[in-house]
């Protein structure tokens, strides 16, 4: 338990030296950031539902390992499709939060961000 903090405390602080000008970042902000960068496309300025999708592909990217989702494709426009495999609803908030924090920073590891 001790690692899983000290890691997430990585990630964290990989956001507020680089996105937030030192304020804790919220999980929408990280997953906002994560679908940014999945997409591979960055626009001036996204619509509510871009934004709401790059959230979506976060999650989708980062639960993909743990059988939650599986890609699809890419459409048209080069935004990438996932399918749901598993529903994550069957677990409490306090289980999804701390699934996601797992897989963000699996993520960054991943990435060799942290």
């Amino acid at each position: 338990m001790e690692q899983f903090e000290q890691q997430w405390h990585q990630v964290i602080q990989f956001f507020k030296q680089r996105f937030t000008d030192g304020e804790t970042p919220q999980m929408d902000t990280i997953l906002f950031l994560i679908g940014v960068q999945e997409l591979g496309m960055i626009k001036p300025k996204f619509t509510k539902d871009e934004k709401l999708n790059l959230m979506h592909i976060a999650t989708c990217k980062l639960l993909e390992p743990y059988g939650y989702y599986e890609f699809s494709h890419f459409d048209d426009e080069g935004w990438p499709h996932y399918q749901k495999e598993n529903d994550i609803e069957k677990m409490t908030p306090e289980e999804q939060e701390d699934l996601m924090k797992e897989a963000i920073i699996n993520y960054f590891d991943t990435q060799k961000l942290i």
